[in-house]
């Protein structure tokens, strides 16, 4: 799978969780294929500018429809799909676990990182696939967004894993949130550990993760229940 990133601030990917544990280990397996772009070398002036006042008046400055209108281009050149064009947005649809599996069926993913007061509505109508958030909340530009989406897509890419827990014992992926884990040691502090998660009975043990996974889900996040 190839992620592209356009961002004003390409350090942001450097490092950091894009470069430990599973992700690092999908790219260096060739498995997911990340790229940065800065979007201001798309800018034509002296001043190299991306943004501009708002028509209409209002604060801040918004990000110029013709600058990424030009990185997006010359990004969806550089390989044969063109890949589904994904811009980071408190406005967007909130990314969910069935949004993140419909997002890793995509052999290309090219993700717009905002800034400011935001894109010109022109690139989101003509150029955007879809727009997505991570929350309600406002943050101070698409980079940890992006970061997000792209440490939860890559779970989901064939061999990304490894031996490791699949994806579908995980939280969300049946709608329910994931049942307790413990491990050694069996008594601490006097805390004990679920008698029969030691009783080495799998039908018993099963049904007790199951009963759990409804319970936890009631009451933590009822919303997800039917």
């Amino acid at each position: 799978m190839r992620i592209d990133v356009l961002t004003l601030f390409p350090p942001a990917f450097d490092g950091g969780p894009l470069d430990v544990s599973i992700i690092k280990r999908a790219r260096d397996a060739d498995l997911l294929d990340l790229q940065v772009h800065d979007i201001r070398e798309h800018a034509t002036d002296k001043h190299r500018s991306v943004d501009d006042y708002p028509f209409g008046g209002g604060q801040g400055m918004v990000m110029r429809v013709d600058v990424l209108d030009a990185a997006l281009q010359h990004v969806r050149a550089r390989a044969a799909e063109p890949g589904l064009v994904v811009y980071l947005s408190p406005q967007g649809e909130v990314l969910t676990d069935a949004i993140v599996r419909e997002l890793a069926t995509e052999p290309r993913l090219i993700l717009v990182c905002g800034r400011y007061e935001g894109v010109d509505e022109r690139f989101v109508e003509h150029c955007v696939d879809r727009e997505i958030s991570i929350g309600d909340y406002i943050l101070t530009g698409g980079e940890l967004p992006a970061m997000v989406l792209i440490d939860a897509v890559a779970r989901h890419i064939p061999g990304a894993l490894g031996d490791e827990v699949s994806p579908e014992d995980e939280s969300f992926a049946d709608g329910l949130l994931e049942h307790p884990q413990y491990t050694r040691p069996a008594e601490y502090r006097g805390w004990q550990v679920p008698d029969v998660l030691l009783s080495g009975h799998h039908a018993n043990i099963e049904k007790w993760k199951k009963a759990q996974r409804v319970e936890r889900t009631r009451a933590r996040r009822p919303d997800l229940l039917p």
